[in-house]
């Protein structure tokens, strides 16, 4: 009898330690499972919830069923006209084959690696394919923006008002775009979804984060922009001449305008109080004619003798008032 509880009590405990070993296995919500006996793939299981595998023989690997972020590392690229920048990429992806998965990466570690090889060579191979510009820009509204731009006019409302953009720049140095960043980060993801589909992992997408320049293309970008902003300085300055020597011109002709409108009017009051001085004269003469000879010869005299360095002779008309025994 005593023999009999004991077999029962160790298939008890037999039975109590192969349910704690486990022939139940959980998946939680996200995640999904491969079944695994002695290496071989015997069952996947995608559901959530509570599954029954053989203890001791069956392994379930699990893997995460939510969507996944790759990020990688910048690298220094070649662009086609043979600029170096610096790609920084992103990429979420997801296990969409766990029997796939497990049999050619395992880990999720491996699928990231096996992710940057993938990615990383298709985005230098698109780089290089492309000009800088493609990889920088998403369009070319900067181009059409340009072409209607206009900065402030430094004369203010004596001038135009502004001054258009494509008139100091003349012909614009940026190139139009043909794809752009965007589509190149389109092409970077067909050709990368079609290396990974054999290792059961779907690509969702692949965003180019930031584009960073090398040191001497940073060198050549502050160059460039430096001539325009000088650019933009000289069409101020060649404008403020411009303005200045406009209104200098308006300035001398007004000048010039009211000098000869002064001349005229000093002329003819000039004219008129020589008029009026004729008529004056005129009277005073008709009114006591010796007494005007006498003051007009008087006046002469005052300017006249001062400046003479001799006098030959005293017998003339004109000196009649100074030597005249009678002042005749």
């Amino acid at each position: 009898m005593k023999k009999i509880i004991a077999i029962l009590i160790t298939v008890i405990l037999l039975a109590i330690a192969i349910m704690l070993i486990g022939p139940f296995y959980v998946i939680d919500e996200g995640e999904q499972a491969v079944v695994v006996q002695m290496g071989k793939i015997i069952n996947v299981v995608t559901e959530a919830g509570l599954h029954i595998k053989a203890p001791f023989v069956d392994e379930a690997v699990r893997y995460p069923k939510r969507i996944m972020a790759w990020d990688g590392e910048q690298k220094s690229i070649p662009t086609r006209e043979k600029q170096y920048i610096f790609a920084d990429v992103t990429a979420r992806w997801r296990i969409s084959d766990p029997k796939k998965f497990y049999e050619s990466i395992t880990t999720i570690n491996r699928a990231y690696q096996k992710l940057a090889e993938v990615i990383d060579s298709e985005v230098k191979t698109v780089v290089a394919e492309n000009y800088l510009r493609e990889s920088v820009r998403n369009s070319n509204i900067i181009l059409e923006k340009q072409d209607t731009a206009e900065i402030p006019d430094p004369a203010g409302a004596a001038g135009s008002g502004n001054i258009p953009v494509s008139a100091i720049q003349g012909e614009s140095n940026r190139e139009p775009i043909q794809r752009g960043r965007r589509q190149l980060a389109e092409e970077i993801l067909s050709r990368s979804r079609r290396m990974v589909p054999e290792y059961g992992i779907e690509l969702i997408d692949v965003v180019t984060r930031q584009i960073g320049y090398s040191g001497e293309l940073t060198q050549s970008v502050y160059a460039r922009m430096i001539k325009e902003r000088n650019q933009i300085a000289e069409a101020y300055r060649s404008e403020g001449e411009g303005k200045k020597a406009e209104w200098m011109g308006k300035m001398d002709n007004e000048r010039r305008s009211l000098l000869s409108a002064a001349y005229a009017r000093s002329e003819a009051i000039r004219g008129g109080a020589d008029a009026e001085a004729t008529r004056i004269y005129a009277e005073a003469y008709g009114k006591d004619r010796s007494f005007f000879e006498f003051w007009r010869a008087i006046e002469s005299y005052r300017n006249t003798v001062p400046a003479l360095n001799k006098t030959l002779s005293t017998d003339m008309e004109y000196f009649r008032y100074l030597y005249s025994p009678d002042a005749r």
